[in-house]
């Protein structure tokens, strides 16, 4: 995933400043999709404009510039949407971590498991009561929102990260000889 596509994502909802758009990541993005930095967002706003792929629809207070997509933004991020890549490229640091797990001793790999196990179970009640909130107040013959669609995502993510993070714990017990099989 590009930066581009995730600004143009973003501001194909709603015109938005840069301060507006780091806050969404930080808030939405972030945690579960791609992390950006207020000095990576702006510079690649001045880039978007510049192609012509999002335009200033209004200045503020300090040079605060609300952005908002073009057409023809929308249409490279209609042709980005429709053509992903044939392999995906991943960048996961946890993942990596996990990978590399093998490189601590039990005690340590426990101790680094365990907030894995006890952060999932949290991210999965939150997210679990927000998608119920949210399921109760929908009409019963409405088509699920897309929204919803990418909290089931998040929720079926969460309760696989904590599975594994209890069988891998579960796992590491047993092979230090502190649990039967």
């Amino acid at each position: 995933m590009s930066l581009r596509h995730a600004l143009l994502g973003l501001l194909a909802e709603e015109p938005a400043s840069g301060y507006d758009l780091t806050g969404k990541f930080a808030r939405a993005l972030q945690r579960y999709a791609w992390h950006a930095k207020h000095n990576q967002i702006y510079p690649e706003l001045t880039r978007l404009a510049g192609e012509g792929l999002v335009a200033v629809v209004a200045e503020g207070a300090r040079g605060r510039r609300t952005y908002a997509i073009t057409d023809t933004g929308r249409a490279e991020l209609r042709n980005w949407m429709l053509h992903p890549p044939d392999v995906f490229v991943v960048r996961n640091e946890f993942v990596l971590r996990m990978f590399l797990l093998s490189t601590l001793d039990p005690d340590e790999a426990r101790a680094l498991l365990r907030p894995v196990a006890e952060e999932s179970a949290r991210e999965l009640a939150t997210l679990r009561e927000s998608i119920d909130r949210a399921d109760a107040t929908a009409p019963p013959t409405a088509a699920p929102e897309l929204s919803r669609l990418v909290a089931e995502y998040g929720l079926r993510s969460f309760q696989t990260m904590h599975d594994w993070a209890l069988w891998a714990l579960d796992r590491i017990d047993q092979a230090d000889g502190r649990r039967e099989p």
